[in-house]
């Protein structure tokens, strides 16, 4: 036991789907302890159906067992949905697990949600002192490490400023220096990194690996694949509530992009949300060169296609798409709220979008694309790995070769001029008389 960090049994999490939670006064207290007999008589002679109907539930978690050892680096995976971030919870001690339990060895510092555990009332120096004494830490400890949580987050001008008034980039900054930085045996941490910049991305990346090699334990929740394989060695793969594999990263994620892969072979897709009341997809189909296709050649145009529905008119849905690579790594993502889109002339309750890219300039291999849809106001329907394709070699420049894939997963058309023509006797003169100038 004294290797191990974390050892989950049987865990479980169940949500209440469609009850309205209220806040109550002490009279409502009151008045529920008087008639809870009679609640409970009712609910043990109440036939199945009224009760199916009462109390209508989801697992968002599911009889999830495992063990982590100090001192390892383990990643989470599975699609949105999956029960990762409820798992999380779980081990932060946010929420209580429905059924089973979990043992947890060390102080735990966790990176979630961006804002969870910051008050946001507090200024930046208030709220570190604050996330430290959380976890258990004394004053001289955070002081000792102080200078390099303020250093790292790069909010020195801001530390004096209320945390609401934060970007969420800044936010998410200051959160994750805290939580790397106030040295907790075990360090959770959720997909906030997208929150930050590229670089930002890759200064937590190798931070989390610093904190590997000194020996702490790291789980680590990410949709990039490639991070996951470089950072983790071990890997949980979660679907539809529970754990259905664990083992190494590369076993993990091979079996997590096969089943991806497998689980969308034709070009189109069909949704089938029913319980979903909100915009939603209906279906969503790739072609190439204006046919239906999951395959292309290098230098074929890529189009997407997708209908909608809602329940309630809307004039300008939002859609957007990320391209990834089978292992993860984002390529392209676009978004019709970032371009000065047509709309619809009047609100409708379903409708077809096309998003054409032309050529699309990417090297051999294969492809999925998650899909978001909305109004304007958020996202309402994600699904990721919803289309997948394959893009075939060419010798797109008629020279005898193909752009290398293992080099990068983008050629793209360029034009080389080349100015000036200098023989090698035009360059011995010059050389000459520049010799005979200094000397």
């Amino acid at each position: 036991m004294g290797d191990v960090a974390i050892r989950a049994e049987g865990l479980g999490k169940q949500y209440r789907i469609g009850e309205h939670q209220k806040y109550k006064a002490l009279r409502d207290t009151l008045a529920d302890v008087i008639y809870s007999p009679f609640k409970m008589a009712r609910s043990i002679f109440a036939s199945s159906d009224e009760k199916d109907t009462a109390e209508t539930s989801i697992w968002a978690l599911k009889d999830v067992s495992f063990e982590i050892g100090r001192g390892e680096v383990v990643g989470i995976i599975g699609r949105n949905g999956a029960g990762k971030s409820t798992l999380l919870k779980i081990l932060s001690c946010i929420t209580e697990p429905t059924e089973g339990f979990v043992d947890i060895h060390g102080r735990v510092g966790s990176l979630l949600e961006v804002g969870t555990g910051f008050h946001p009332e507090l200024t930046g120096r208030e709220n570190i002192y604050l996330n430290g004494s959380i976890i258990g830490m004394k004053k001289q400890e955070i002081d000792r490490k102080f200078d390099e949580i303020v250093a790292f987050a790069e909010i020195e001008q801001f530390l004096h400023t209320p945390v609401k008034y934060y970007s969420s980039g800044m936010y998410m900054r200051l959160a994750f220096s805290v939580a790397a930085h106030l040295e907790p045996e075990l360090l959770l941490v959720d997909e906030v990194l997208a929150v930050g910049d590229a670089a930002f991305q890759q200064k937590c990346l190798g931070k989390m690996g610093s904190v590997a090699k000194e020996g702490r334990t790291v789980i680590f929740v990410s949709h990039n694949m490639a991070a996951i394989r470089s950072l983790c060695q071990k890997c949980v793969l979660l679907e539809k509530a529970k754990l259905i594999w664990s083992g190494t990263s590369d076993e993990c994620i091979d079996r997590y992009v096969a089943h991806s892969m497998s689980t969308h072979q034709g070009p189109s897709v069909i949704f089938n949300p029913s319980s979903m009341k909100c915009p939603r997809l209906r279906s969503a189909t790739l072609m190439c060169n204006e046919l239906a296709s999951t395959r292309l050649y290098m230098g074929d145009s890529l189009t997407l296609s997708v209908d909608f529905v809602s329940e309630q008119p809307i004039r300008k849905p939002r859609i957007a798409f990320i391209l990834r690579t089978h292992d993860g790594i984002s390529i392209l993502h676009t978004n019709n709220a970032f371009l000065p889109s047509p709309q619809f002339a009047n609100p409708v309750t379903s409708g077809t979008i096309r998003c054409d890219l032309g050529i699309v300039p990417l090297t051999a291999g294969r492809y999925v694309v998650d899909l978001y849809f909305g109004d304007q106001s958020e996202d309402t329907h994600i699904v990721e790995h919803a289309l997948s394709f394959e893009v075939i070699e060419r010798d797109i420049w008629h020279c005898g070769q193909v752009p290398p894939s293992t080099v990068s997963h983008l050629w793209w058309p360029t034009t080389f001029r080349f100015l000036r023509q200098t023989t090698s006797d035009q360059r011995l003169d010059d050389l000459s008389r520049e010799y005979l100038a200094n000397s």
